[in-house]
């Protein structure tokens, strides 16, 4: 009987700890999730949201469907893009992937 007023009694160690010692852990924890996720993942939508501000008639780009194409129309919403002669598709302004740098390729008619 005697261990369970041992076990009752505070002792000094062992007790609720320092305040900040239990959360060290969660603000690291915290720190390595911003600067590994976070953070890259808010600046690859800034240079997205950049490069699909920067579209205009003539550029060549992908959509993320990975239709290739010439920009022909563009608006707020929506991008026009020739992706064979007079074959043209609308294609959402958010879907676009990427801007093809350097001049279009060479298409030969069979």
């Amino acid at each position: 009987m005697d261990y369970l007023a041992y076990a009752m009694g505070s002792g000094g160690t062992g007790g609720q700890g320092g305040g900040l010692g239990a959360f060290i852990p969660l603000i690291l924890m915290f720190a390595i999730f911003y600067f590994l996720l976070i953070r890259p993942q808010q600046k690859k939508a800034k240079l997205h949201k950049a490069m699909l501000s920067a579209i205009k008639k003539g550029d060549r780009v992908v959509s993320s469907g990975g239709l290739h194409g010439v920009v022909t129309g563009i608006t707020d919403e929506i991008v026009t893009m020739e992706i064979a002669p007079k074959v043209r598709v609308k294609v959402s302004r958010g879907s676009i992937a990427g801007v093809m740098s350097g001049p279009p390729a060479k298409v030969e008619n069979e």
